[in-house]
C-alpha cells in the first residue's frame, strides 16, 4: 500500500486533532454524518465499534485514503453517561461518581479506501474517583467547565485532581483516540511511524 496516502480523521473534535497530530503525519478533517443513536439491547462494547466504523465508512464516501473514525462512551454502574451540556448537570455527574470507577470504552475504526480493508476494536480505559466532596465539584467544574465532556472532566487538564486511579494501556484513549491501536493500524497499512 502506498505510504504517502492521504489520512483522514472522521471527526471535528479538536480533542481528536490534537491527539492525532502527535503522530506527525499530515492529515485532513471531515465530518461523518452518522446517527449516533444506540440500538435496541446494544452494549457500549457495540455501539462504539459500530460508530467508529459508521464514521469512516461515511467518510469514505468523501475522501479516499485511509480515514480514521472513532467513538467514546463512558460508563458507570452499567449504564451509559453521556455529556452534562450545563453546570448543574456536571456537578450531578461528579457528585453520582464520586468514589466510583468509570469505564471509557473507545471505538477505533481504521479503513482503507483502495483495498476496502477496515481494522477496528475497542479500547478500554478505567477511572477511578475519589472521594469527592460538593466544595470540590463546584470549583472544579467552575474552573473547567467540563459541559462538553462525557463524564464531566477533563482528564489532560485540572480533572486530573478528581481521581484516585486511572488503568489502561493508552493514556491517549481516555482523550478519545487510542493512539498506541491506531499506530499498529498504520503500520499494517504501510505508514512508517515515526516516518
Amino acid at each position: 500500500m502506498s505510504p504517502h496516502c492521504q489520512i483522514v480523521l472522521a471527526s471535528t473534535s479538536p480533542f481528536r486533532q490534537s491527539l492525532l497530530a502527535k503522530l506527525g503525519l499530515p492529515f485532513i478533517t471531515s465530518s461523518p454524518a452518522t446517527d449516533e443513536t444506540p440500538l435496541a439491547q446494544e452494549s457500549a462494547q457495540q455501539l462504539v465499534l459500530r460508530l467508529a466504523k459508521a464514521k469512516a465508512l461515511a467518510v469514505a464516501d468523501i475522501h479516499q485514503g485511509i480515514i480514521i473514525g472513532s467513538d467514546q462512551v463512558a460508563v458507570v454502574d452499567g449504564q451509559i453517561i453521556g455529556k452534562p451540556h450545563s453546570r448543574e448537570g456536571a456537578i450531578a455527574q461528579l457528585s453520582a461518581q464520586s468514589g466510583k470507577t468509570i469505564t471509557f470504552y473507545t471505538g477505533l475504526a481504521v479503513y482503507h479506501t483502495e483495498s476496502s480493508t477496515m481494522l477496528a476494536d475497542i479500547e478500554p480505559f478505567h477511572v477511578t474517583f475519589r472521594d469527592l466532596n460538593l466544595a470540590e465539584i463546584t470549583a472544579y467544574v467552575d474552573a473547567e467547565q467540563p459541559w462538553y465532556c462525557a463524564g464531566s472532566f477533563k482528564s489532560e487538564g485540572l480533572g486530573i485532581c478528581l481521581f484516585d486511579r486511572l488503568e489502561g494501556r493508552d493514556p491517549n484513549t481516555l482523550v478519545g483516540l487510542p493512539l498506541i491501536l491506531l499506530c499498529q493500524y498504520l503500520r499494517q497499512l504501510g505508514i512508517k511511524i515515526p516516518g
